[in-house]
Formats: C-alpha cells, sequence, structure tokens
C-alpha cells in the first residue's frame, strides 16, 4: 500500500513539474507546499502540499513600488475608456481600453478606464493591481 501511495505521489509531482516551472513563483509555491505535506502528511501529503502551493504561487505579484507611484502621477489621457465589464485584478482589459507603457519597466502599462487607473501586464493584457 505505502508503495502505491509513493508511486502514485511521484507521478502526480511529475505531471505537475512541467507546469509548475511556468513560473518562479509558482515552483516556490510547489516546493513550499509539498515540504510542508511531507512533514504534515507523509508522501500524500507532499502531493497534495505541492499541488495547493503551486496554485498558490501563480497569484498575481503586486508590481513595484516605483512603477505604482509613476502611474498614480502620469497624465491622464486625453480620451477615457469606459467599459461595461468590472476591472477586476487578474482578468484581462477590454480590447477597446488602449495601453500605455511605463517607462523604464516593460513588463507593466498602465490605463485609465472610466475613473480608476489600473496597471496592467502588456503582453496578456492582465490587470495586475488597480490604483486607488
Amino acid at each position: 500500500m505505502k508503495t502505491k501511495i509513493i508511486v502514485l505521489s511521484a507521478a502526480v509531482l511529475g505531471i505537475l513539474a512541467p507546469v509548475a516551472s511556468a513560473q518562479q513563483s509558482t515552483v516556490n509555491g510547489a516546493a513550499g507546499g509539498a515540504v510542508t505535506g511531507a512533514i504534515v502528511g507523509g508522501p500524500v501529503g507532499a502531493a497534495v502540499g505541492g499541488v495547493v502551493g503551486a496554485v498558490a504561487g501563480t497569484a498575481i505579484d503586486p508590481p513595484p513600488q516605483r512603477v505604482v507611484t509613476y502611474v498614480e502621477s502620469a497624465p491622464a489621457p486625453t480620451s477615457r475608456v469606459v467599459v461595461k465589464e468590472k476591472i477586476v485584478v487578474g482578468k484581462p482589459v477590454p480590447e477597446t481600453v488602449v495601453l500605455t507603457p511605463v517607462p523604464d519597466s516593460p513588463k507593466y502599462a498602465y490605463a485609465i478606464v472610466g475613473e480608476q487607473r489600473v496597471i496592467v501586464d502588456p503582453q496578456t493584457r492582465t490587470v495586475v493591481q488597480v490604483v486607488r
């Protein structure tokens, strides 16, 4: 029985390893979860902890403070966009929203949607932070 659990745990971790290596925070989450799970619940705990840690590790990291400060003080564009969809962290902004790059930070862009300033990942258009 123990052999089956160990083999199953190894298989689950082997399948999830390539997915978890997609982002550094995911890898750290998976590794930390697996270690904690192994301490608490042995091999099965390691498998479950690795999965939970990987999911938790994919949470969106907030942008650096210098990016937030820039977006807070950046001049507003002449035309503002109003969208029907609610702007939510982790969801993409609509294609109609014009993104403005943040100087010296190619990982970030910003937009003003309605009265909200939002920081966005320009590659995926995913909202990283809503600036209040």
